[in-house]
């Protein structure tokens, strides 16, 4: 099954208000492109080299895709990335949101888009905001987002998270729900700058299940393109 079939599957298959990002870290601009003409809209890259280098292969198409950065994002990458992705998935402490908030004007931009990435299994393997170093968590993430809502150039819009990588998906649940917990309690501040529409959760083997626990957006990478080949990436 090619790339196109597999992403028309996959829209069949997630609800028309689910947002479905292409996790496209080492594809092609031909496989990309694929997926394009078959409806995707959202791109995905973990790393802002390799997405600056897609944003600029695609030419004109890349202004028609809204571009996430969905991989740890450095602070000495900030300038750049603010140049290639209107949505920043990954911010992961008040000093990270504070140094973006610094450059997007020197950069010509108004405000960025971002979502706040929770690592909502305590993995040492994993970026985000770990629960664990915070409790009571709802309460920190509380005034975490408070803080960041006096940050002029920043819009938050929701809430990332991975999850714990599981063989049987369902193990997943609890994680996914705790996460929903939290950005329900989010959504209902009253705060500027913050308007919580997105919960980014679920990827090619746990999307059924973070949909089913409120997820709205998914990131599909491997369900779409097929496993990825060994290539070298560029950071």
């Amino acid at each position: 099954m090619g790339i196109a079939e597999n992403y028309r599957r996959l829209r069949e298959d997630v609800p028309d208000d689910v947002t479905i990002v292409l996790a496209s870290k080492t594809r092609t601009t031909e496989e990309i492109l694929e997926a394009i003409e078959a409806g995707a809209t959202d791109i995905g890259q973990n790393y802002v080299q390799e997405g600056a280098a897609m944003h600029e292969s695609l030419a004109a198409r890349a202004q028609e895709l809204t571009w996430h950065m969905i991989g740890h994002l450095q602070t000495n990458k900030i300038n750049k990335a603010l140049r290639v992705f209107d949505v920043i998935q990954t911010v992961d402490s008040l000093q990270k949101a504070i140094a973006i908030d610094k450059r997007v004007e020197p950069a010509g931009g108004s405000a960025i888009r971002v979502c706040i990435e929770i690592n909502i299994g305590n993995e040492d393997s994993k970026a985000g905001i770990n629960p664990e170093e915070h409790e009571p968590f709802e309460d920190y993430m509380e005034g975490l987002v408070s803080d960041m809502s006096r940050l002029a150039h920043l819009r938050i819009e929701g809430l990332m998270t991975m999850g714990p990588r599981f063989g049987d998906p369902e193990d997943t649940r609890p994680y996914f729900r705790r996460t929903r917990k939290v950005f329900e309690r989010l959504k209902a501040l009253d705060l500027p700058n913050v308007d919580m529409r997105y919960l980014s959760m679920g990827m090619t083997n746990s999307y059924r299940i973070a949909i089913e626990e409120g997820s709205n957006m998914v990131r599909i990478g491997t369900g779409v393109f097929g496993e990825r080949a060994c290539r070298m990436t560029t950071k």
